[in-house]
């Protein structure tokens, strides 16, 4: 018996519970995880409180990162013992995730912890601050560079967009943040962004075309917002999209691309390959300031993990929340 979040979903409705779970309801695989520290994704929120229907089987651990030690193994590439980090691949949504003290995986989903982190510090980068290095990475490899102009980051107090303004300040951007939390403009400076604008300048319908500015953009908020940063992309420029938080809708026409070369990147940090995920990995432990990661990360305990889920997607979260499932 492990403490876990179990999701379940039956005549009496959807319900998510801390209690003590049974190891047979973990799926099979052949990796099993005592797991340290896990986070709450905006995602998980979402399948803790059942707002949208990212939970696919019940019952069901959510959690879709983690980050522990291998405690039994037929896998000869995971030795009992060494650490490892899971991001995505399903883990939270039909295969039993990391908000618990164990998890059994495949191996092939796993990254080796980097010597850089610690696993609490690998889990308050999470999935959110490895989608972030990817779209970093993504406008690199677009041949985006500083000296070609400021880049917009949307949903910047979130996680991903949290990381991504470190990240990038960090590696010579000059960084725009959007925000619809005005009075977190002075932290959003203290992680690196040199202006902060009102999010309401981008959230409403826009125009086909708007005045050119931004070089790159990496956006986590989706809809109009990512419509209207299209627009508004200079020519030849990026825009790394990798969420939601305003809607799945992208209300845009195709004038930003073909009159003036815009890229727009879709970046999934679910089923990216695993050299990709190695590689992102690496990258953070180069360039990720983890002072400033710290300045962005609360610490809270397994059961303080619902109530917490409801206030990120009030937007009430700043930056990364990691949980110690062992309290």
């Amino acid at each position: 018996m492990f403490n876990g979040i179990l999701i379940s979903k039956d005549e009496h409705g959807y319900r998510a519970a801390l209690q003590s779970i049974d190891e047979s309801v973990l799926p099979e695989g052949d990796v099993t995880v005592r797991i340290d520290w896990s986070t709450l994704n905006y995602k998980d929120g979402l399948a803790i409180t059942g707002k949208s229907p990212v939970v696919r089987k019940f019952p069901m651990v959510p959690g879709i990162d983690f980050a522990g030690s291998v405690s039994q193994s037929s896998d000869p590439a995971w030795p009992v013992g060494t650490q490892v980090v899971l991001n995505g691949w399903g883990v939270g949504e039909n295969h039993c995730g990391g908000l618990a003290q164990v998890a059994r995986v495949r191996g092939d989903w796993l990254v080796p912890l980097p010597d850089a982190f610690s696993t609490r510090q690998a889990m308050a980068i999470g999935t959110a601050g490895y989608t972030a290095m990817l779209c970093v990475m993504a406008l690199e490899q677009h041949g985006v560079k500083p000296e070609h102009g400021e880049i917009l980051v949307t949903g910047a107090n979130g996680g991903v967009g949290s990381v991504a303004v470190v990240l990038l300040a960090r590696l010579g951007y000059r960084v725009v943040a959007s925000t619809g939390r005005p009075a977190e403009a002075a932290h959003l400076q203290r992680l690196g962004a040199a202006e902060v604008i009102d999010r309401a300048t981008l959230s409403a319908p826009g125009k086909p075309l708007a005045k050119e500015r931004w070089a790159g953009v990496i956006d986590a908020v989706g809809s109009h917002t990512l419509a209207n940063a299209c627009a508004s992309t200079r020519y030849g420029g990026v825009v790394a999209a990798c969420g939601l938080a305003q809607g799945m809708d992208f209300p845009a026409s195709v004038a930003p691309f073909i009159l003036r070369g815009i890229t727009l990147c879709g970046i999934d940090s679910v089923m990216a390959a695993p050299a990709r995920r190695r590689a992102a990995w690496a990258r953070l432990a180069r360039d990720l300031d983890l002072d400033l990661l710290e300045a962005m990360t609360t610490e809270i305990g397994l059961g303080q993990a619902i109530a917490t889920a409801s206030a990120l997607l009030d937007g009430q979260v700043r930056g990364r929340v990691v949980v110690d499932v062992n309290r």
